[in-house]
């Protein structure tokens, strides 16, 4: 169990643990000149013979100082709330309680500290106080201990309501990567660096390797230590030490707030969506794009806080929000966070981290509302799942919901709704009846785009994404049509896309042109006129003879050899079969001998040469060209 204290200061927290576990505090010389607590305090004792080691986190109780309570208050099992019987309830007393309160910190115990100092009706009277102050919030009715941490009056009944709590404190799962905010960092002769910290998730051994702060420096667990007694393993809910080295590691580079992760949880990221509660005690309204200070875990950053669901909150309300950090944050779904303001002098609420990986556009929408109210609900990934698929017709990215959730792939039970679609980028989750609805509606958009378009063929994947207009990536498009291509409901025809009964139907104007304009290409054999000439004979817009011709070029009817040049299929299997008739003789074309079969000039023979590189009947290496006897030119005969 790991307890912390809470309240304002000169209460006598310090004093009180003392008293717990014979073990003095304010260790350091700034603490012992000035009699307060500065920074965080540590201490481990059993509570009764026997019974194992409970860790102790003393926090600081000025106002000045509520950043290091915040960074001590993660992760503990209960917390201490001691108020002084002379002062009673103090500003410090209620802010410390509004931060164990958002952030769920499981139980609480009162210590009505220093009952010597008053008499019976004050300590009656404080005691009324705390119980009133606790009554609206999830402590009410905690049980308060009236004691004198001089004297020990007192001392002995926390010290077995501690221990029967301790009986009584559910173990925090293993489940998922190990999550360790660092709180302290030292360097310890003979064995290096040192850091320190409450484990949140996961368990840690002996040689494990881990990724150290917001750039991911790789270290390596040399030993450890669990509740200050050495150890081979470490898990979630204990105090933890870490003997870590890494290359060029100093402990002038780690940092209170640096976190400690596998390398498949490490994502730091700069927008998390929240659902954020602002403190019943708040007198003045919160905007929309307020600046706050966020603690999570160790870490405290600066942000701008977008409300999702209106322009302002008010005490006691709640709402989703996004925050925009200044510093990368690493959270997963589920983390407690506490929010102050910009100046860091008062808290103004919390909330509770649904999506460490928070879009940046649509951030209001009813999709992605839909979804956070999902994130509220839901406990785990399997409970989140099929709603987040409903609300996600792109789908969803499994390393992103690893990390979101802190979740490894294998560890998932799937719902049967949940589809896998491999997509060139790595997979993803679907909802089986959506991806089928994908389907049906490139069909019915492919369909629709035949009735409007009869005379092409169809479009390529590009162009059929943007008429779709669906909400896919396009790694998970081009999957769904891989997929419509394999059952065989749609064709391709070279890069272009098509219902299987899809036939191209010209126009009458453009079966009228081709008509005119089929003869003259013909008969230009090997030196066929260009669209300009063309055009110019019969009477015909330019453009309107190269649209007709590049049409008639995607079915397959001509091939267009540069721009605005295009020979007949017909002429072009009758070149090929020239070519190949001149490599019976030699493996290597001859540019001068084809030249002299075709009768035309050599830079025309180039061109036609390098057009039949582009469709494969030959190769070009280095200055020589072969056949390529693979080629479908190369197995079929010229067409009468």
């Amino acid at each position: 169990m790991i307890v912390g204290t809470a309240g304002h200061i000169d209460h006598g927290k310090t004093t009180l643990l003392q008293a717990l576990t014979g073990q003095a505090g304010d260790t350091r010389q700034e603490e012992r000149a000035r009699g307060m607590t500065i920074d965080l305090g540590y201490r481990y004792a059993a509570l009764a013979e026997g019974a194992g080691l409970t860790g102790f986190i003393d926090v600081p109780g000025h106002e000045r100082f509520i950043h290091n309570m915040l960074a001590g208050a993660h992760g503990i099992d209960l917390v201490l709330l001691v108020v002084a019987a002379d002062d009673g309830v103090m500003p410090q007393t209620r802010e410390h309680l509004s931060i164990i309160e958002l952030l769920g910190i499981p139980q609480a115990l009162v210590a009505i500290s220093k009952c010597d100092r008053v008499e019976p009706a004050r300590l009656a009277e404080v005691q009324a106080q705390v119980a009133e102050l606790l009554a609206p919030g999830p402590y009410a009715g905690a049980a308060q201990f009236v004691l004198s941490s001089v004297s020990g009056e007192g001392v002995g009944a926390l010290r077995e309501a501690l221990l029967a709590a301790a009986a009584k404190i559910r173990q925090r799962s293993v489940r998922g990567g190990f999550r360790l905010a660092v709180d302290r960092a030292f360097a310890v002769s003979g064995a290096g660096l040192v850091v320190t910290g409450t484990a949140l998730a996961g368990q840690v051994s002996a040689g494990d390797t881990l990724l150290l702060g917001k750039a991911g420096k790789p270290v390596r667990v040399r030993g450890l230590h669990a509740q200050n007694q050495a150890a081979l393993v470490a898990e979630a809910g204990q105090r933890v030490a870490l003997n870590i080295t890494g290359e060029r590691l100093a402990v002038e580079q780690v940092h209170r707030g640096d976190w400690l992760l596998p390398a498949w949880l490490h994502a730091p990221s700069v927008r998390v969506d929240i659902e954020l509660t602002l403190l019943p005690g708040e007198t003045r309204t919160f905007e929309h794009f307020s600046a706050v200070h966020v603690h999570l875990g160790t870490q405290d950053v600066t942000a701008r806080v977008a409300l999702l669901e209106g322009e302002s909150l008010r005490a006691g309300q709640r709402m989703f929000a996004q925050l925009l950090l200044n510093a990368p944050l690493q959270a997963v779904h589920g983390d407690r966070l506490v929010l102050r303001d910009q100046r860091a002098q008062r808290t103004l609420g919390g909330g509770r981290v649904l999506d460490p990986f928070a879009p940046s556009r649509q951030r209001r929408s009813e999709a992605r509302l839909r979804q956070l109210q999902v994130l509220r609900e839901a406990d785990d990934l399997e409970q989140a799942l099929p709603a987040l698929l409903e609300a996600a017709p792109g789908g969803l990215d499994p390393q992103r919901l690893e990390r979101q959730f802190n979740r490894l792939r294998d560890t998932w039970r799937l719902p049967g709704q949940v589809l896998v679609v491999a997509t060139r980028q790595g997979q993803l989750l679907f909802d089986r009846g959506q991806w089928q609805a994908l389907k049906l509606q490139v069909l019915a958009r492919l369909a629709q785009f035949h009735e409007q378009e009869p005379d092409q063929l169809g479009p390529d994947r590009d162009r059929l994404r943007r008429y779709t207009a669906l909400p896919l990536e396009r790694p998970a498009f081009v999957s769904l049509v891989d997929e419509l291509l394999g059952e065989g409901v749609i064709s391709s025809s070279g890069p272009w896309l098509h219902l299987p009964a899809h036939k191209v139907q010209l126009s009458a104007a453009d079966t009228a042109l081709w008509a005119r304009l089929e003869p003259r290409l013909l008969a230009g054999e090997f030196d066929p006129p260009w669209v300009r000439t063309l055009a110019t004979e019969e009477q015909a817009q330019e453009a309107e003879v190269r649209l007709l011709l590049r049409k008639l070029a995607r079915l397959g009817v001509l091939h267009q050899v540069v721009r605005d040049l295009f020979y007949p299929e017909a002429t072009l299997r009758r070149m090929a079969e020239l070519l190949l008739q001149q490599a019976t003789t030699s493996p290597i074309v001859q540019v001068a001998a084809f030249r002299d079969m075709l009768g035309i000039g050599r830079k025309r023979s180039v061109q036609i040469l390098e057009y039949f590189d582009r469709v494969g009947l030959t190769r070009r290496v280095a200055d020589q060209r072969y056949i390529r006897a693979d080629s479908g030119l190369a197995e079929f005969p010229a067409r009468p």
